[in-house]
């Protein structure tokens, strides 16, 4: 973390829900709805919000990965069950 990087408190609710501080909210794009993913890391918790930002950085990232071949050749092996 470096001496620009403010750190901020959250609190979790009995349900386990966590309120973003607004200002994260606004730098992520995080708006009603945005889904995120969850995982943990060594250091913690990791929530990395799915935004259309983050969808557009990986436009083009499975180009020439044929990842569409396994994905219709996958489909039709479910739709033979």
């Amino acid at each position: 973390m470096n001496a620009a990087t403010k750190m901020d408190t959250v609190y979790f609710s009995t349900k386990g829900q966590v309120v973003i501080p607004r200002r994260l909210r606004k730098e992520f794009e995080i708006e009603e709805g945005t889904r995120a993913s969850v995982q943990s890391t060594p250091q913690g918790i990791l929530i990395k919000p799915l935004t259309a930002k983050h969808i557009r950085a990986l436009r083009g990232s499975l180009k020439g990965s044929k990842a569409m071949e396994v994905f219709t050749s996958e489909r039709k092996k479910e739709r033979e069950l």
